[in-house]
């Protein structure tokens, strides 16, 4: 009886991620020279890293070592959305299957989630090469810095 009430919790949770995930996403600004906006960040925010990497790495061999990992991390992330949205497509098109099972959105949901921790793995993999690489007071600097735009880029309290 457990087991059939989570399937239906899951079930109904599935569903109603899939029908946000569902809508058309990224109308507005940022899609003019075939950018879309998400892109348009990321690119600025490797432009501002790259920048904060350069102030706080002195060594520029290190530096560039810094930044080919920042690219490896950025290409994962990107990765990772790609597939994300390809589960999500899987999700969406069995929503709509009338005789979809159970048993299919788990095998979906489970292949998801191992593939955003082998992503996760890989990230994390990439940030200790990076912190092997800096200073103590290096990293601890850029961190630093990261976190300050961060939260300039962060929703202020009470509004979204």
């Amino acid at each position: 009886m457990k087991t059939s009430k989570l399937m239906l919790l899951v079930l109904i949770a599935v569903t109603l991620t899939v029908a946000g995930c569902a809508g058309h996403h990224g109308h507005g600004m940022g899609h003019d020279m075939g950018m879309h906006s998400g892109e348009a960040a990321v690119a600025r925010g490797v432009v501002e890293t790259n920048a904060m990497v350069d102030q706080t790495v002195k060594d520029p061999e290190k530096a560039k070592q810094a930044k080919a990992i920042l690219q490896d991390i950025v290409a994962e992330v990107k990765g990772s959305a790609q597939t994300s949205r390809a589960f999500h497509e899987q999700m969406t098109v069995m929503n709509a299957d009338y005789d979809a099972k159970s048993e299919q959105f788990m095998k979906v949901l489970d292949e998801m989630n191992n593939a955003r921790m082998a992503s996760a793995t890989k990230i994390l993999g990439l940030r200790f090469k990076m912190r092997a690489l800096l200073t103590a007071q290096e990293w601890n600097e850029l961190t630093g810095a990261m976190d300050q735009t961060r939260k300039r880029y962060q929703p202020k309290e009470g509004s979204k």
